[in-house]
């Protein structure tokens, strides 16, 4: 039962990541008038899918992204040529439903050769009906249907190039902008759930106790203050504590420990554990922490956003100067990573959870190709010079960029794979 919690939790928390991520970019684009064709979540074998207004809602077999696709991003639509035969049907004098296959099983149809089609700019269709032309408006959310799939029609002003280049920015931006308000959010929930470091502590505090450890057999429990082992004062040196206990191994050590207002001694063997050198107990050794007001849990929420970019940044300073493939984690490390974290409880996966969404959400910004930061940098190169890149050069740029990332993220995978066969 506590495996398929754990894989509950650590797939819900990517799904929360990324849709928050996408909605950002659908919610946005909607606004500027943009046609948001399809909202995914994950990639691959398509699961789950509904249709709410002109939005195709997906849910993936592969929980590690997603995208909401525009209109105009993209070739989208089978060109209709003149002289092509088609079928239609109208509804109030307008055309909303462009049949271009199956022509002689579509029944209350006007059926007749093109002439001329515009759905872009004037939405005009001409077509010879049996030597006779025939004139009609199209509707601006009319369907288009071939191979037994239905596409709506994207006018110029429903597009995403149409769109100013202040609204096109907002709504790439905007993805990453809502995992920082997500990571801020869920700083904020961790410390109300874990609290905050107690100013000037004087002793450790058991943060975790893990099951089946020596500690566990000794009934030590969450929030224990460590007062002293083997009559040494620990104070806040955990770094003191880990060594103690290492040379300890199978060697019984005395712990004094502070429960609330009771003060008592236990005894506690540490023991080998597979894997690892010296001896174990099985706890997580934190600071002490206390209770935070509805300001303060804010202001601590701004605090570890900052710090965690700074430790980001540094993480990128060192793959740069020293890369290594051992350095670099894929779904498949973070997969594992999320595992471990979610069995020390709610309040680690919170936190988790908000470094990760505040990870991705600078991830994307970087102005590596594919990614929403590459996207930026064009959008700035056409505002400084008047006028858009050519849109071939920019998707050639875009796509080299992702198959570039494809196949890091095959090696990356491969290694983590390799990893741990290996343990």
């Amino acid at each position: 039962m506590e495996t398929i919690q754990v894989v509950f939790l650590t797939v819900l928390m990517f799904f929360v990541i990324v849709t928050v991520h996408e909605w950002g970019h659908y919610y946005f684009a909607k606004r500027a008038g943009i046609l948001v064709r399809e909202f995914a979540i994950g990639f691959g074998p398509k699961l789950f899918s509904y249709k709410r207004n002109e939005t195709q809602f997906t849910l993936r077999l592969l929980p590690f992204g997603g995208y909401a696709r525009m209109a105009g991003e993209d070739p989208e639509l089978i060109e209709i040529q003149e002289g092509q035969t088609i079928a239609v049907r109208t509804v109030d004098d307008q055309v909303k439903m462009i049949y271009l296959d199956q022509l002689d099983n579509r029944k209350n149809v006007i059926r007749g050769e093109v002439i001329s089609i515009d759905m872009e700019n004037a939405l005009k269709l001409q077509l010879d009906v049996d030597g006779e032309v025939q004139h009609y408006q199209i509707h601006p959310q009319a369907m288009l249907v071939s191979r037994g799939k239905e596409t709506q029609i994207a006018p110029k002003d429903r597009q995403f190039g149409s769109k100013t280049v202040a609204q096109r920015a907002m709504a790439i931006f905007a993805g990453p902008l809502m995992n920082f308000i997500l990571a801020f959010v869920l700083f904020a929930v961790y410390a109300q759930m874990a609290g905050v470091p107690v100013e000037n502590p004087k002793n450790l505090q058991i943060g975790e106790v893990f099951k089946g450890g020596a500690a566990d057999e000794a009934n030590l429990q969450k929030g224990d203050i460590i007062e002293t082992i083997n009559g040494t004062v620990i104070g806040i040196d955990s770094k003191k504590m880990v060594t103690m206990i290492a040379e300890s191994k199978d060697k019984p050590m005395e712990w004094t420990i502070r429960r609330g207002n009771e003060t008592f001694n236990v005894n506690i063997t540490p023991r080998a554990v597979e894997g690892q050198e010296g001896g174990k107990v099985g706890i997580a050794p934190v600071l002490p922490t206390r209770s935070v007001g509805f300001v303060e849990m804010f202001k601590f929420s701004g605090v570890a956003m900052v710090d965690t970019t700074k430790v980001i940044f540094e993480g990128f300073r060192h793959l740069i100067n020293q890369f290594s493939m051992d350095d670099i984690g894929g779904p498949v490390r973070t997969f594992e990573v999320t595992g471990q974290i979610a069995k020390q409880g709610i309040e680690q996966l919170t936190r988790w959870a908000a470094i990760l969404s505040l990870y991705l959400g600078i991830f994307n910004l970087l102005p590596i190709p594919a990614l929403d930061g590459s996207r930026l940098v064009f959008l700035g190169i056409e505002a400084l010079r008047g006028r858009p890149v050519d849109p071939n050069r920019e998707g050639m740029v875009h796509f080299v960029g992702f198959a570039m990332l494809f196949v890091l993220m095959l090696a990356v995978t491969y290694n983590d794979i390799l990893r741990l066969i290996n343990g």
